[in-house]
């Protein structure tokens, strides 16, 4: 069994272990939530803080919420702080830092909230905030505002208020055909709350397309039950995304709770975001996009980091984006690649350095390896007055 440093007594404690809880425990959610790391003393069961964590998890404290599931702790390496779970989960002194430009809510959501937890900002799709609750309050979350600091909210009313306005709202505007599920975590809900929500969106003829956004694939894998799944099932179309950030996160548990969502016909897309000293170089990207690939959940976005109050110390630059983007690229199957967004008011920005320019002979392209061809632009017109007609060689009459 580990071993931590000799405390001021002189007795050195145990790290608890995953073999140290009973399977009946460690296989039940429920058991997860209620044995959350929420402070110090409780982390020290499963790491080592160093002198920076112990001072920023006793600075943050009562400004950011602070909770890490027991599975998701015990995929944290307890002597390295540099660990890309252990920095996703515990506070850093950064949080407290200013950054030019951040703010809470860069990307818009109060903005174009319309009830208390509908935000409309796509023609035809919404997300419903349906919580602010998380099984982990990961340090990096785009919505700390709402979910994480203790006196913020996107919510003008409580978060127990009746459903009744979110849902008529919806039904009252027929263009709406996909809704997203978000939060925090819509899974924090249990089953039969959960049920309420999605049944109550499938009764509207409009609303073809139910998607969830839930991390508990990754924060804690025994939450997708087969109960919850057969559930879900009843709704079809439902999709869900999750978000896996590094290869460590990929473990057996959660493996088996995406292929349970799979045989319940579930598909399973993944969000990363680019996080500074968790994601930021091509090789961890390229492990995470085909370990994704092979447990069957494909790689959706990859979300360059908001500038968010709290969070702006992962972010990358966008060079850095375009660096890993390059070095996925050709290098592993095409739909193994992300679309690299940064998401803004305007709505999501695709942030791929295109693989071609336009010159006066016509286009030149090029390849993952930076080899390049000129297309002439008598093979390939680049505009629609230079394609004949069909039948017809161009300059003919």
């Amino acid at each position: 069994m580990s071993q931590m440093s000799p405390d001021t007594d002189g007795i050195t404690p145990a790290l608890t272990r995953r073999d140290d809880i009973p399977d009946s425990q460690w296989n039940d959610w429920h058991w997860h939530m209620r044995k959350r790391v929420t402070n110090l003393g409780k982390a020290r069961e499963w790491i080592r803080p160093t002198p920076d964590e112990e001072e920023a998890i006793e600075k943050t404290a009562g400004k950011y919420r602070w909770s890490v599931t027991p599975y998701y702790a015990s995929l944290m390496d307890p002597d390295d702080p540099d660990c890309p779970v252990r920095r996703q989960a515990v506070p850093a002194l950064g949080e407290l830092m200013d950054y030019s430009g951040a703010e809470v809510d860069p990307v818009g959501d109060m903005f174009y909230r319309r009830t208390n937890r509908v935000v409309h900002k796509y023609p035809d799709r919404v997300i419903m905030l349906i919580t602010e609750a998380c099984p982990v309050y990961c340090r990096h979350c785009t919505r700390k505002f709402h979910t994480t600091d203790v006196d913020g909210t996107y919510f003008e009313k409580s978060e127990g208020e009746d459903f009744g306005e979110d849902l008529r709202y919806i039904a009252d505007h027929p263009e709406i055909r996909d809704v997203l599920l978000t939060g925090g975590d819509p899974l924090s809900y249990r089953d039969g709350k959960l049920e309420e929500i999605v049944s109550g969106l499938r009764a509207i003829p409009s609303v073809e397309i139910i998607r969830i956004g839930s991390r508990f694939p990754v924060l804690l894998p025994q939450r997708i039950t087969p109960e919850l799944c057969e559930m879900l099932s009843r709704y079809h179309p439902v999709w869900l995304n999750t978000h896996f950030n590094h290869p460590k996160e990929i473990t057996p548990e959660a493996e088996r709770a995406v292929d349970r969502l799979l045989r319940h016909g579930i598909p399973v897309g993944n969000q990363t975001v680019l996080l500074r000293g968790v994601n930021d170089d091509v090789a961890t990207m390229r492990t995470l996009m085909t370990e994704l690939l092979r447990i069957r959940v494909r790689p959706y976005y990859l979300y360059h980091c908001d500038n968010v109050t709290g969070v702006s110390h992962f972010m990358t630059s966008v060079e850095k984006g375009w660096e890993i983007m390059d070095g996925l690229q050709g290098h592993i199957t095409g739909f193994g690649v992300p679309q690299y967004v940064l998401t803004t008011r305007l709505g999501k920005i695709p942030m791929s350095r295109p693989s071609y320019r336009q010159t006066p002979e016509g286009l030149v392209l090029r390849n993952y390896q930076g080899r390049e061809m000129l297309l002439d632009d008598s093979v390939y017109p680049l505009t629609e007055t230079r394609v004949p007609a069909p039948g017809q060689r161009e300059g003919g009459r």
